[in-house]
This record gives C-alpha cells, sequence and structure tokens, in this order.
C-alpha cells in the first residue's frame, strides 16, 4: 500500500513539473511576412541622412537577416585649402547588413555595412599652374551597428535606434583607418 502511495506521488508530482516546463514554454517566433521597409535615417550609417530601402533576407526563428541600401547627398567644402574650391554636393550610398533578434515587435539589432561618398580635395602639384589641383575620389566608412528595432511581423510603422561607430577607411590615401567612436543613430519608416 506504502509503495501505490509513493507510486501515486512520484507521478503527481512528475505531472505537475511537467505541465509547468509546458506552461511557461516560449511562444513560435511570428513569421514576418512583411519583409519590405522603407525608411529615413538621421546620423546612422549615412553621417547625415538617408532614404533607405531594407529587406528581410533570411528568417530563421527568432532570427533574422537584413539587408539595406540607401541614398543621400551633403554638401562637401574643398578640405583645408577650400577657398579655392567651391563647395559642391556629394553622393552618399550607404549599404548594410544586419541581424536582428527577438520573436515579435521588439528586436535587439547587430550589423555591418559600407557607405560609399564621393570626395574632392586641393593637392599640392608642382607641375600644374598655381601648384595645386583637384583631387577627386572615392571614399568609405565602415559603420557597425548595436540598437533596438521596432518592426511587426504583418507590417506597418517601423523604427530603430542604434549605436553606430565607424572606421574612415580613406581609399585614396595611405592614411590609416580612422575611428569615430561617438556615433548613432535614428531611423523612421514603414514596413510592407
Amino acid at each position: 500500500m506504502r509503495s501505490r502511495f509513493h507510486i501515486l506521488f512520484l507521478v503527481s508530482i512528475l505531472t505537475i513539473f511537467c505541465s509547468h516546463f509546458d506552461a511557461i514554454a516560449q511562444e513560435e517566433a511570428e513569421i514576418f511576412t512583411a519583409k519590405n521597409s522603407i525608411f529615413v535615417e538621421l546620423g546612422g550609417n549615412s553621417i547625415y541622412y538617408s532614404v533607405n530601402y531594407n529587406r528581410i533576407l533570411l528568417q530563421k526563428d527568432k532570427l533574422k537577416i537584413s539587408g539595406s541600401a540607401g541614398f543621400s547627398v551633403f554638401k562637401q567644402s574643398g578640405g583645408s585649402q577650400s577657398s579655392n574650391i567651391s563647395p559642391f554636393w556629394s553622393p552618399m550610398l550607404p549599404l548594410e547588413i544586419s541581424a536582428f533578434w527577438g520573436k515579435s515587435n521588439h528586436h535587439l539589432e547587430i550589423g555591418t555595412g559600407l557607405t560609399f561618398y564621393a570626395s574632392r580635395a586641393l593637392v599640392f602639384n608642382p607641375d600644374v599652374p598655381n601648384n595645386f589641383q583637384q583631387d577627386k575620389s572615392l571614399e568609405a566608412i565602415l559603420p557597425l551597428r548595436i540598437g533596438y528595432r521596432y518592426q511587426k511581423p504583418e507590417g506597418g510603422f517601423f523604427f530603430r535606434v542604434g549605436y553606430t561607430p565607424g572606421f574612415n577607411l580613406f581609399l585614396s590615401s595611405e592614411d590609416s583607418p580612422k575611428f569615430h567612436p561617438l556615433w548613432g543613430g535614428i531611423s523612421l519608416g514603414k514596413s510592407f
């Protein structure tokens, strides 16, 4: 009789124990049907601002991988001898790949990319009149991102904010990359 009581007691405890785990198990992450986003970013990868398109490329449970491309223009002077070069509008192309993790609307986002922009500078050249000439080049920034992303699986309002330090790569010169640790960005838009 006593062994029956022990068996019944153990079965009861195991049933309660197992049902407790079933009750606290997390729900499956929702599948994102709205894989596209259009947004404006202030700061961030483009330094000033940019208009961007983002697409979720891969979904695996709570993890999503996305890629984005944007466009911006900013007014740039000619460098330290800018009085000899008139300011010009420089196009900027921010590209990014990021991973974001979360089961519903709220996500941790981590990413990196490359931001290309045109640059001009006045450089010394003894073979030209006045000993200076304009040097046009393509430059790049390597931004990093860690932040918060709000995006509903079914689409609608899109928001993200992040810490985005970066390296200026100086593609046209032999200068070593320069790290900019204090930078961030905010993005507002719509996913569909």
